[in-house]
């Protein structure tokens, strides 16, 4: 072993303190990036291979009732490989143990068994028999919200008809991955469900014999899709088409697709947080080490060694820390990477999830944390081969004494004379500081991104179940009807007070792009459905003209002011000219709203309504429950109170768990940092240190001294790290934007104390580790002088 590597491991030992805190913050970098990226991998690989074997299709559209005839016009398109139609109906459910009525969208099958878009994966059970139209198959999701067993019976209202149905076995679907009903905005497994039954059931109870409403299609290698889907519009539009659409605009898809963007995201952003901060973690720790053995590479370059062999050797020091981090931190990603795919499991529902970590995220992993020990580091071995034999060989100039503020100003008299001794090595020493500051602040900062998701939810949650939901129900009918229809669900035991809305499918086109969304018409002054922005304001509906989320004008490439082509997919499908009157910044999803008069002059009808928000009396609740059940207009139900409890069991757990990682990463980060800082100083300062215990200082006033100034730095840098995590905050949430979802940029006073007592227990426990250090310190030892 050459001299050089015997020096390195006692320098390692040495410093094994600071080099064990800089791993820690490496392994906290490369484990956040392994896990969210090897999670993005596993989601990724999972819906590819799901998509493929099971047939997911491409191009998917609805219709009124279509002859089955017109497949085979359809099939002669270019670009079409196959296609497959189906009989798709919203029907009301009566599930065994829920007091609800819930929904149900049921989807026909062939009869027998035989390859299929958007195929079925049978988990228990087995197909409907041939000839059977009282046997069925639920989705996985509804299944397991509501304990069905395969066997147990389930009541469904089918085109007014009451019917029962035996589950014969539980399914997944590529086409609903992530189970959502088509109005909501979350989740609800519980009142929401696909089921699956033979075609006959459906086309006799639906008129639909020899006809579909549902059409699926998948396209050939480079056909163009959307020459595909005019076509196709072509055809079906005398016949009811309301537009088809292509994958990406399948709900199910989307959120699965805004899921795997914001892992995307974060396996990105939060990584190059971390290691940033080990990167100037291992700078000050190298830096400050260099300015201690200038004596030390003085020797080396007199004995011969060139810059590129003392540079190697300073550099060792920082690949210890980020080897022993990266090793570690690969690990740990791995296991926190293989539970969260698990908990996403929950919630997106596959055959089954691979955990994939793949060879090339854990090699930018090491890449990358090898990358910041060489920018941390790099700076620091420049200044140690830089330096001549002859000025190394000299101590550091001695710094300038002079009186200090507190000297100039009068104030000394109130101080003792430790705290006037910290003052005046802050002041004399105002780029070490402000370093110091710096890397403090930055764990603060990480504190309070690790919980961030906390306030978001609390943010969404008041704003979404408190501001702009205060129904109790939503009904929906299954087809519009007459607006007297408001006084007959009056008349549904327990109904206190209605509110209709009527809500119509349309195309917003605006020069070459267009976007489908729905648009609500707006009764003025509604009490139970207010319109809010992201600054939780009411917005009122603009008596003409039409009111969109930024983020579809943007879609459309339009601006208030600008004249929009609307094209209604519902009745006889007319096309008119609207003007964006203004934006409007909302949390979920690309919504536009017009005046409900607006509206209806634009459909040219007297006046309809496709449902209603609801005030309920609690103590009818039931009453009204089983009214709604048995009520055939009535396609669907749902409840606030229901949405929030379904939130808090999805969304928020699911976050729930990624915050407790990231708080759990960030809480390293905060104690690797502020416990390098103090143990550096007190490297930096053995020796003052020692020569104040000589003169006759006690331990405590010089543990004081060290601590005191450490103290004043993490104090300092409260503020800094506020305002630094609420930049990194607005970061985040840009990087997370899409069309589904945008996030609040909040921070909690929750949040901030929650950094400033982490911060500050970090700092307790890194100055008793250090007063430890203080009380052992040999002063014969520090105090000789060099030769």
């Amino acid at each position: 072993m050459t001299a050089l590597n015997r020096k390195l491991l006692r320098d390692v030992y040495h410093l094994r303190g600071q080099l064990i805190a800089a791993a820690m913050v490496v392994m906290c970098g490369v484990a956040s990036f392994v896990t969210m990226r090897s999670a993005y991998n596993s989601l990724l690989t999972t819906q590819q291979t799901y998509y493929n074997e099971y047939r997911f299709a491409d191009i998917f559209t609805n219709v009124k009732r279509a002859p089955e005839g017109l497949t085979e016009q359809i099939r002669q398109i270019p670009g079409v490989a196959s296609l497959n139609t189906r009989i798709v109906v919203g029907v009301t459910l009566d599930v065994p143990g829920l007091n609800e009525p819930a929904t149900g969208l049921m989807v026909s099958m062939p009869e027998r068994r035989q390859p299929v878009l958007n195929d079925l994966f049978i988990r228990e059970g087995r197909y409907f028999e041939p000839g059977r139209n009282d046997e069925i198959l639920v989705s996985e999701a509804f299944a397991t919200a509501n304990n069905l067993q395969v066997g147990v019976k389930i009541g469904a209202v089918i085109n007014g008809a009451w019917q029962e149905f035996t589950i014969v076995g539980i399914a997944l679907s590529p086409e609903y991955v992530y189970e959502i009903g088509s109005a909501a905005m979350l989740p609800d497994n519980r009142r929401f469900g696909v089921l699956w039954t033979n075609r006959e059931t459906l086309a006799g109870a639906f008129d639909m014999r020899g006809a579909f409403n549902d059409l699926s299609i998948t396209l050939a290698h480079g056909a163009d899709e959307a020459e595909v889907i005019a076509q196709v519009d072509e055809r079906l539009k005398p016949y009811g088409g309301i537009g088809a659409y292509g994958r990406k605009d399948q709900t199910s898809h989307v959120f699965l697709t805004s899921e795997l963007q914001q892992l995307q995201t974060s396996g990105t952003a939060v990584p190059i947080i971390f290691l940033g901060v080990a990167a100037f973690l291992l700078h000050i720790v190298l830096s400050r080490l260099v300015r201690t053995q200038r004596d030390q590479v003085a020797v080396l370059k007199a004995f011969g060694y060139s810059n590129i062999s003392i540079g190697l050797h300073y550099l060792g020091m920082a690949l210890v820390a980020v080897v022993v981090g990266g090793i570690v931190g690969v690990l740990l990603g791995m296991w926190a990477g293989s539970a969260m795919t698990e908990v996403y499991a929950q919630f997106y529902r596959f055959p089954l999830i691979r955990y994939v970590a793949g060879a090339g995220s854990l090699s930018v992993a090491v890449l990358i944390s090898g990358g910041s020990a060489l920018i941390g580091a790099i700076s620091a071995v420049r200044s140690a081969i830089k330096l001549p034999p002859a000025e190394a060989m000299r101590p550091e100039a001695p710094a300038r004494f002079k009186p200090g503020l507190i000297e100039r100003i009068g104030f000394q008299k109130l101080l003792s004379t430790s705290s006037r001794m910290i003052l005046r090595s802050l002041e004399r020493n105002p780029m070490k500081a402000l370093l110091s500051t710096f890397g403090i602040a930055l764990s603060v900062a990480i504190l309070i991104v690790g919980r961030y998701s906390a306030d978001a939810i609390d943010v969404l949650t008041n704003f979404q179940f408190e501001g702009a939901q205060r129904e109790d129900a939503t009904v929906v009918f299954t087809n519009p009807r007459p607006s007297r229809a408001r006084y007959d669900l009056l008349s549904l035991p327990g109904v206190l007070y209605a509110e209709p809305f009527r809500a119509v499918p349309a195309t917003l086109s605006f020069g070459h792009r267009s976007k489908r969304v729905g648009i609500s018409g707006v009764e003025p002054g509604g009490e139970l459905r207010r319109i809010m922005d992201m600054d939780g304001k009411v917005q009122d509906v603009p008596i003409t003209g039409m009111m969109v989320t930024r983020q579809l004008g943007e879609a459309v490439g339009a601006m208030p002011g600008d004249t929009v082509r609307v094209e209604i997919l519902e009745g006889n499908q007319k096309v008119r000219k609207i003007v964006v009157s203004r934006f409007i910044e909302e949390f979920v999803g690309l919504n536009a709203y017009v005046d409900a008069g607006e509206l209806q002059n634009i459909l040219e009808e007297g006046g309809s309504i496709s449902g209603a928000y609801l005030r309920i009396d609690q103590k009818m609740e039931d009453e009204f429950n089983e009214a709604v059940k048995k009520t055939p207009a009535i396609s669907g139900a749902t409840f606030r109170r229901a949405a929030l409890n379904s939130f808090n069991e999805t969304v928020a757990q699911s976050q729930n768990i990624s915050r407790i990682v990231m708080i759990f990463f960030a809480c390293v980060i905060a104690i690797g940092v502020l416990y390098n800082s103090a143990r550096i100083s007190l490297s930096e300062r053995g020796r003052e240190l020692a020569s104040l215990r000589v003169l006759g200082f006690r331990k405590g006033e010089v543990t004081f001294y060290l601590l005191g100034e450490q103290a004043v730095l993490t104090l300092l840098a409260l503020p800094l790290g506020y305002g630094l995590g609420w930049l990194m905050l607005l970061g985040l949430v840009k990087g997370f934007e899409s069309d589904l979802f945008r996030f609040p940029l909040v921070m909690s006073a929750k949040t901030i104390a929650f950094a400033t007592l982490v911060t500050l227990g970090a700092a307790l426990i890194s100055g008793f580790l250090v007063r430890r250090r203080i009380f052992q310190l040999d002063l014969i030892e520090v105090l000789k002088t060099r030769e």
